[in-house]
């Protein structure tokens, strides 16, 4: 009889910028950060998948062979062991234990993380490997799509599964190309702040903005947003004009961003993280009284940009703040780190 104990860790991200680009084939420019997500995971008897969630203080059990759904963090766990197996891994009884320091609905992408360390942690105790950076990231989606209702991008698993310390990632939704980019900040740090507002993907308006995307590049006859330009959103009803120029002036920023850390162009970048908040505002419409008070409160403390980050009706503001302003007590410092990773803690084998 073998036992087999396993850990992984997945990290959160902060989009630098680009935001709702990843469903229409755009560009973003994110990196991992120091806060994650633990899954212990160890074999045992039985057919059952014992989880607990340790910040929580919940439990709960399920058959490996047939997960039934749920709500919240089980939905995760469930939906790990189903889209494991039905992608052909022999994910078997098992008692998973999970802690973290990135709140739900944060903005950082917890679910990503966890997504990530739990098909991580899965994968090592059934002795199967890992898939490819990009199979992976498609299987957090589908636990996304098929078990929260969230018709989330590629952004936040890919963000998480390709952090490296010191850098962070571009990434090309329409290849899946991800260069890595050193984050250099000359006498800038970049800080993040809760709104105070917490957000669910799936109940929120997420959901709408990406069906909105769609219409607008059906309309223009475009497979993606990425194949439109600002001169085509004259044949669009206003509302879906603005949708439309959101993601086309998005992607472009996300490069002019690239090129702004390549030169050390802290004045610039700042501008491009401002000019992002105002189009998530005003044409996306993602953003709430909370997200607005928050960002207002940075630029008051100095931040030369702030925007604010992830899906949008609420979760985190970030902005980037000279080394030499205080911060707002509420606000954490934030860098890169690495990328989701495995450590084996064991392996005890017995007749």
């Amino acid at each position: 009889m073998s036992s087999t104990t396993t850990r992984a860790f997945a990290p959160g991200r902060v989009n630098l910028i680009g935001e709702h680009t990843d469903y229409n084939d755009g560009f973003a420019l994110a990196f991992a950060v120091q806060q994650g997500v633990v899954v212990r995971a160890e074999s045992i008897p039985g057919e059952l998948i014992l989880a607990t969630a340790l910040d929580l203080d919940e439990s709960d059990s399920f058959p490996a062979a047939a997960p039934p759904s749920a709500a919240g963090w089980r939905a995760y766990v469930r939906g790990a062991v189903a889209e494991l197996r039905a992608a052909g891994f022999a994910v078997t009884a098992a008692r998973v234990e999970i802690n973290g320091t990135l709140p739900m609905g944060s903005g950082l992408s917890s679910s990503a993380a966890l997504e990530m360390a739990l098909c991580l942690a899965l994968l090592d105790l059934a002795g199967a490997g890992t898939p490819d950076v990009i199979g992976l990231a498609r299987l957090g989606q589908r636990i996304e799509h098929a078990w929260l209702g969230a018709q989330t991008g590629l952004l936040d698993q890919l963000a998480c599964l390709a952090g490296a310390p010191g850098e962070a990632v571009l990434i090309d939704f329409l290849t899946l190309e991800l260069t890595q980019t050193p984050l250099e900040l000359p006498e800038c740090r970049l800080v993040t702040v809760p709104s105070g507002s917490s957000r669910v993907n799936a109940d929120s308006g997420y959901n709408r903005r990406r069906e909105e995307c769609v219409e607008a590049a059906n309309r223009v006859g475009a497979q993606s947003l990425r194949d439109v330009s600002i001169q085509d959103l004259h044949v669009l009803p206003e509302m879906l004009a603005r949708r439309a120029r959101h993601v086309i002036t998005e992607n472009g920023r996300v490069l002019q961003a690239a090129a702004s850390l390549e030169r050390g162009d802290m004045e610039h970048l700042g501008l491009l993280l401002d000019l992002s908040h105002r189009s998530l505002r005003d044409d996306f419409e993602v953003s709430v009284p909370a997200v607005e008070a928050t960002v207002a409160k940075l630029k008051a403390a100095g931040a030369v940009g702030a925007r604010m980050m992830g899906g949008g009706f609420g979760g985190t503001v970030l902005g980037l703040m000279p080394s030499d302003a205080p911060i707002p007590a509420e606000a954490t410092v934030v860098s890169p780190g690495p990328g989701a990773h495995l450590a084996r803690l064991g392996r005890a084998d017995g007749q």
